[in-house]
């Protein structure tokens, strides 16, 4: 599928609709960019947010940033996903190791038990209200087919010298009490966390901008070229609303990025995901769930469940109850920049999950709103993070996969630190995230 700018008329998300205070969310709606920077970040998501807020930390001034948008502050992946933190205890472990081998897969899930811990400490040492829920959660087997896939990777990520101290897990009875979900076989449970993605983000491009980098919001990008005839080098950013000259250019634009960045068109695709928000009948007050949850019946089957802090309850994921049809064949092509509404097929496949396990008894209870998110898919299921071959100064960081939230924290950090001359051994992440695109 060709590389797209995003759609400008987006659906808003449930993150989105209670969000429409943000005081920089159309930031600069109207105004011409600057003409020069010396670092233009491209993508107001947490990437490109945390970049900057990095950049800063390691001694960048923040009047030499510029943030550009395409859409309202916030539009993209980060403001669109279900809202867990969810570090992969064990389950992807199969999966890397026949892409990347044992070892890199290992490091891949302990950098995203890394990520829950660092945006834990980042929350609390900065006092952000976005209603962060530290907590743990289950992967909840639903049919014999979904255990006998979590015991063949539990086993492979222990024996292979994976940490799995954290993991616990409830047979029959118990994983039915534990979890509370009624036909529940096992459960295994370990540390994540529920958050508010668009607040967290929100609170950081407010500090950046508050401590003077540019924020453009509606203001796509275009086309990056070399600038020729001046020393020094750099490049021109086009805008819809003028050309900006940067020493650096960073692409967070994850499903996006292929558009800019020669080289990623063919290894990052687009695909379209979706979640749904729920008020519960039962289990609310003070037996409200407090924990999120995947429920399991195999062959990539699955449902996200993550219960907010206000008692609402988001759904996300793939399957059908029994195991069937996950919605129209149109939906499951896949490839697509298309965020601007929903699909009734996955709606209602929801609707009838969520009915299995809580109780709708009067209006107001039930099913309550749709939205889309478009996830950035890379062909060996890791992110591309670091430096674009053959355009000197010009960075990405994107790819996450569908999994974003625990991975981006430390991807966008490690950036950082690349940007401002330290080596990839620094970063701390995997070698296999290293960027791996040139200019041809």
């Amino acid at each position: 599928m060709e590389p797209s700018l995003p759609f400008p008329s987006a659906c808003l998300s449930h993150w989105h609709r209670g969000t429409r205070s943000f005081p920089h969310l159309n930031a600069n709606y109207n105004a011409k960019v600057p003409t020069t920077t010396k670092h233009a970040i491209i993508g107001s998501g947490i990437s490109g947010a945390l970049t900057a807020f990095s950049l800063i930390e390691n001694g960048t001034n923040p009047t030499d940033i510029l943030i550009l948008e395409a859409r309202e502050a916030v539009s993209g992946a980060s403001g669109r996903n279900a809202g867990h933190i969810r570090p992969d205890a064990f389950r992807g472990f199969p999966h890397y190791a026949s892409l990347h081998g044992p070892e890199q897969a290992i490091k891949i899930l302990q950098n995203e038990k890394r990520v829950l811990e660092q945006t834990r400490a980042f929350i609390t040492t900065h006092d952000i209200n976005s209603d962060f829920v530290d907590t743990t959660t289950f992967d909840v087997c639903m049919t014999p087919e979904s255990i006998a896939e979590q015991e063949s990777a539990l086993a492979a990520y222990k024996d292979a010298g994976g940490d799995v101290s954290q993991v616990r897990i409830w047979e029959g009875e118990e994983a039915r009490f534990r979890t509370r979900v009624r036909s529940a076989l096992r459960a295994y449970e370990w540390p994540a966390a529920s958050n508010n993605p668009a607040k967290l983000v929100q609170w950081i491009l407010s500090d950046v901008v508050g401590k003077g980098a540019g924020l453009w919001t509606h203001c796509p990008v275009d086309e990056v070229v070399r600038v020729r005839g001046r020393g020094g080098g750099g490049w021109e950013v086009h805008t819809s609303r003028g050309t900006v000259v940067a020493e650096t250019v960073v692409h967070c634009t994850n499903a996006y990025a292929g558009l800019l960045v020669p080289g990623l068109g063919g290894m990052l695709r687009p695909r379209r995901s979706q979640a749904q928000t729920f008020v519960p009948g039962g289990f609310v007050g003070g037996e409200a769930l407090g924990k999120t949850m995947a429920l399991r019946y195999g062959g990539g089957h699955f449902f996200s469940v993550n219960p907010l802090k206000d008692g609402m309850v988001v759904i996300g994921g793939t399957g059908t109850r029994d195991g069937g049809d996950v919605g129209t064949e149109e939906w499951k092509a896949e490839a697509s920049f298309d965020d601007r509404g929903f699909n009734t097929v996955l709606a209602e496949n929801s609707r009838r999950e969520f009915e299995g396990i809580w109780e709708v008894e009067r209006h107001g209870e039930g099913f309550d709103y749709a939205w889309t998110g478009i996830l950035g898919i890379t062909r060996d299921s890791v992110p591309v993070v670091g430096a674009v071959d053959g355009l000197e100064g010009q960075w990405v960081c994107a790819g996450f996969n569908g999994h974003g939230m625990a991975i981006a924290f430390t991807c966008a950090l490690g950036l950082a630190k690349l940007v401002s001359g330290e080596r990839w051994e620094e970063t701390g992440l995997p070698e296999c995230f290293k960027a791996r695109v040139n200019s041809e």
